[in-house]
């Protein structure tokens, strides 16, 4: 059984060459994979190792979390395990690379699944609304209000 595990911290000018020259010590059976942004190619500071067992996951941790790649110390930890739907993500998590949670997908279907609440539909009270437009959705609760009172 091969164990994930995920390397933060990573400079933005870092290729997988490097990575993989990082962890070339490691031994045999070690993967490197440097996560990408789409449109410039450049690293979004991410990526991860796969390695055999458990206790070589162990041992690669201690061995490298911490060690500085072009000036940055690096940061390992197991890595999550994938979830197939994306509403059991904590929102903290969708919005970590820095409001990448915004950008819509290639179809343009973007549900934002992660925001919604699980009250029910008549409680309209605790719902909380997308905190970018929470002032502009007061200013139209307001509107609206001062048109039914006039009505």
């Amino acid at each position: 059984m091969s164990v994930r595990l995920y390397v933060g911290n990573l400079p933005e000018d870092l290729s997988r060459q490097d990575l993989e020259a990082a962890f070339a010590d490691a031994g045999e059976g070690v993967t490197a994979k440097l996560i990408t942004d789409r449109k410039t190619g450049k690293c979004r500071g991410f990526g991860f190792v796969t390695v055999k067992t458990d206790e070589l996951a162990d041992q690669f941790i201690e061995k490298y979390n911490g060690v500085s790649i072009k000036d940055n110390a690096i940061k390992i930890e197991k890595a999550l395990p994938r979830t197939k739907d994306k509403a059991d993500e904590p929102e903290a998590a969708a919005s970590n690379a820095g409001g990448s949670s915004a950008k819509r997908s290639k179809g343009g279907n973007n549900n934002n699944k992660a925001r919604r609440s699980t009250t029910p539909a008549g409680d309209s009270d605790s719902v909380q609304p997308d905190p970018r437009w929470a002032q502009e959705l007061e200013k139209l609760k307001q509107m609206l209000a001062t048109q039914a009172t006039n009505s």
